[in-house]
């Protein structure tokens, strides 16, 4: 198994004129719980389409499993399950009843309904009808379909976007329980920052295009590396947050 699940190498997109992407070469650990953030219009979502094989590549490369994606995509994306903030549900049709129907679209063995239902703690509620759920249990029947094929790699964009305290709790303790349980590697873009310091192993931080950081959490946090951006962790019982850091990287008024 290789390293790295997700490397890309000096990718860079335009919408027409507009770059949104320049040059951004990630490296996402196997096993990690990878945090991709930026503001908004940062180039997440462009990042995360191009790494789908929903937009094609325009100029650098990227490579899953060690693979590059190329003509042969399709192989390589059957090992990656996807959800794009609100998941697509059928609100008249129970939970289970909504994971049969990707079921038989996706091939998934009758056993791996069950299967999904128990990881994402949705096995009680599967036979009540899907607009009956609050959001944050339709958000983890959406992580529900997108573990279907039983993928090594979960990719995430805004899983938590309108969800309150509770339902972002209860994403949390899912992400870290599938990491730590089921050996799945998430990349998961956000801009809750304090949410998300809770449980990555690693992140990158994006702002209009350009990569500013990406390593571990203590990498982040390092004396060399606060100290390389200008960030004072004096006294030392001030030891900045994630969003302190965000701040600093990707506001130029601070």
């Amino acid at each position: 198994m290789t390293s790295q699940i997700i490397q890309t190498d000096r990718l860079s997109y335009c919408y027409g004129d507009r770059p949104v992407l320049h040059q951004v070469s990630l490296q996402v650990p196997t096993g990690s719980i990878f945090g991709f953030l930026g503001p908004n219009g940062a180039g997440k979502t462009t990042t995360i389409r191009l790494l789908l094989g929903l937009i094609c590549t325009q100029r650098g490369r990227i490579s899953l499993f060690g693979d590059q994606i190329g003509t042969h995509r399709l192989p390589i994306l059957r090992r990656v399950g996807a959800l794009f903030e609100t998941p697509a549900l059928y609100a008249h049709l129970s939970g289970r009843q909504n994971l049969e129907i990707g079921r038989l679209g996706r091939n998934a063995k009758r056993g791996q309904v069950d299967k999904v239902l128990e990881m994402v703690g949705l096995m009680r509620e599967a036979s009540r009808k899907v607009h009956s759920y609050s959001l944050g249990m339709r958000q983890r029947l959406g992580i529900a379909l997108a573990l279907l094929d039983d993928p090594e790699l979960l990719i995430l964009d805004e899983p938590t976007n309108g969800l309150d305290p509770a339902g972002i709790r209860e994403i949390r303790t899912l992400l870290v329980a599938l990491s730590r349980y089921h050996g799945k590697t998430i990349f998961i873009s956000s801009h809750l920052l304090s949410e998300m310091e809770k449980m990555l192993t690693h992140l990158a931080i994006i702002n209009a295009g350009h990569l500013l950081f990406q390593g571990s959490i203590d990498e982040l946090r390092s004396d060399q590396h606060l100290q390389a951006i200008g960030i004072s962790n004096e006294p030392a019982s001030a030891i900045p947050t994630l969003e302190d850091i965000f701040l600093h990287l990707t506001d130029p008024l601070i």
